[in-house]
């Protein structure tokens, strides 16, 4: 994507000052260490795409039901791969998924429950300032979808001063 490109990845809200919506989203930004909102509404605008794909393929299933059970397969394992849903759910968990289970997903979010930083702020400043591999890769993009198979592999960098156990800014053991 060119800079300054006029392509937005999320949505804002229709309704700009609503009390209850600017609480829930404040607390989600809290929780989940964001930078700022617009993170939140671009797990939001990710989400929404999900549910209208697991919407149309489900309207499919109506007429043509061996090709959107083959599309809604890889769209489920494409799902399943990042871990958003397990591997029974259907197209009918997609339309009940919260925007927290993306939000789990995120590599800030991986890296803090694996006991990387203390804080998800802590994580993701280790993330951003190149001290968290996945699966030998520095990766420097704290909103990352860490798939299934790459979760165990959430590290520090060998080579960053973080590696050592005793370093002071590493988290104490929970």
């Amino acid at each position: 994507m060119a800079l300054g490109s006029n392509t937005k990845f999320y949505e804002t809200p229709n309704h700009p000052f609503q009390g209850e919506r600017i609480a829930s989203e404040h607390s989600l930004v809290g929780r989940y260490g964001l930078k700022n909102k617009e993170e939140l509404w671009r797990a939001q605008s990710e989400l929404r795409s999900f549910r209208r794909e697991a919407r149309e393929l489900l309207g499919q299933t109506q007429g043509d039901t061996d090709g959107a059970a083959e599309e809604g397969g890889e769209f489920l394992s494409r799902l399943q791969r990042i871990g958003i849903l397990g591997g029974e759910e259907g197209l009918d968990d997609v339309l009940s998924l919260e925007v927290t289970d993306l939000l789990e997903r995120r590599l800030q979010t991986v890296a803090y429950r694996k006991g990387v930083g203390n804080t998800p702020k802590q994580a993701r400043q280790f993330i951003a300032h190149g001290h968290v591999t996945v699966d030998g890769r520095r990766v420097t993009v704290p909103s990352y979808k860490v798939s299934v198979t790459e979760e165990d592999s959430v590290d520090f960098d060998e080579n960053s001063p973080l590696a050592d156990e005793l370093h002071p800014e590493r988290a104490e053991e929970q």
